[in-house]
Order: structure tokens, then sequence, then C-alpha cells
């Protein structure tokens, strides 16, 4: 859930599971946001409408999931959005209105679900939900600001997710990334300026790759990952140690 295009982490996920043998469907928001998919995915019946602002519109995407599928081995929600005039600047700039839809789509939208994948008993046993978050969540980053926020709010869904799932075998976990060139974050002021501080503080002077993060998405997504729970993986090549 997330791809955009092709520098989309959410991609590099896809292509790494894909890689190990997977068999991956995609989720889309609307039918502009699916021209972009179907550039990479050339299989339309694996390519699925869903708007997580929409609890009817989870509903409809899962069952339709199920009926051409059956049950999943995972869910991966790569999804976050806030308005960009409310990424930069003061935190104190951010309205009501855009908190409340950054929370929305970026932190609830992964309760949303997992509560319709857990209903309709979408999932295997065992299972994995992966999610993507950053360290803004923790560190105040320059206009990062209400993302951050929400990023935080996502991490602690992902605890006590890992805590209420873990019974019916769905394992919840998180990837902070490192920061790399992506739709997402070109969208942020001075995104040049933050890749290149990122790059400097990695271990070994160079960007984490889209391969290197969907590498770790494809180990949570398989059972070779059943005793990681309810964590955030750092696959940002050290720059959290600063």
């Amino acid at each position: 859930m997330g791809v955009a295009n092709q520098r989309s982490i959410a991609w590099g996920c896809a292509k790494e599971m894909t890689a190990q043998g997977a068999e991956v469907i995609y989720t889309y928001q609307n039918e502009r946001l699916k021209k972009s998919v179907a550039k990479l995915v050339q299989d339309d019946n694996r390519l699925i409408e869903c708007d997580v602002a929409s609890d009817d519109s989870i509903a409809q995407a899962f069952a339709t999931i199920k009926e051409r599928f059956g049950q999943l081995d995972g869910l991966v929600h790569a999804i976050a959005y806030a308005k960009r005039e409310e990424l930069g600047g003061s935190i104190t700039n951010v309205t009501r209105e855009g908190y409340a839809l950054a929370q929305d789509v970026s932190a609830y939208s992964l309760l949303a679900v997992a509560k319709e994948a857990e209903k309709q008993e979408l999932l295997k046993k065992p299972a994995s939900i992966v999610t993507l978050t950053y360290f803004g969540s923790t560190r105040a980053i320059p206009n990062y600001n209400v993302m951050g926020v929400a990023k935080a709010a996502l991490e602690a869904n992902v605890r006590y997710l890992a805590r209420d799932l873990g019974a019916a075998g769905i394992r919840v976990n998180a990837i902070s990334a490192g920061a790399m060139k992506t739709l997402a974050v070109t969208g942020i002021k001075g995104h040049g300026d933050l890749l290149k501080l990122s790059q400097s503080l990695t271990a070994d002077g160079k960007s984490v790759t889209l391969e290197e993060i969907g590498g770790t998405c494809a180990f949570l997504m398989s059972d070779l990952s059943t005793g990681v729970v309810g964590d955030v993986l750092y696959v940002d090549k050290g720059v959290h140690l600063n």
C-alpha cells in the first residue's frame, strides 16, 4: 500500500519481496495515481483501489483482495500525507485541520487497515504488518514538523497493534528508513540539504538504497522474522546514531 513511482520506498520493498518469490498485490488511492502504479505493474488484476481515508474503501478493497487471492502472508503500509505548506517553518503554523489530516492519513490509517484485515480474516497465521517511518518521529527535523508528530503516533500504533494482534499470530513492526530522494522527500523544503546532511552522517558516507530498505522489508514479511515484534528497525546506515 503506497507505491507512487519507481523511486518510492514502497516500490523498493515490492521489488525485493518479488525477488524472493513473493506475489505482490498493489493498492492505489484513485484513478490518477493508478496510472503511475500501472507503469510498474502490468497485471491489472493485482491493482486494487483503496483510499485509506475511507473505511468503506478499505473494506471493499480487502474484500476484493480476499476474493481474488485468498488470505495473505502480510501487508506493507507505506502511506503518509501532510499539507506541503505545513511542513516548513514553525510547528505553530500547523492548522487544526492540517494536523488532523496528517494524523488520519499517516497514522490512523495503519490502525484502520489492521482492524479491517483482522475483521475479514485476511491475514494468515503467522502474518506480518510492516509500516514505514522516519526518525523525525524522535528528533525535531527542520521542515518535517507535523509529519514528525504523525510518525511518532504511527510508531506508538505499531507497539499497541503488536501487543493486541500478537495473539492472532500477526506481528507488527516499522522500518525507519534513511533519507533518500523519493516523491515524499521532494515535498520537504530544503530537501537537498537534508539529503546531503543525511549522507554525511552515514557510517560509510553513502546513502541507504531502495534495495537495502526493501531487503529489510522482505525479511520482516518472511517467516524468518517471527521473533521480531513491535519494533522499529533503523535502515539508515547509522544516521540515527549521531
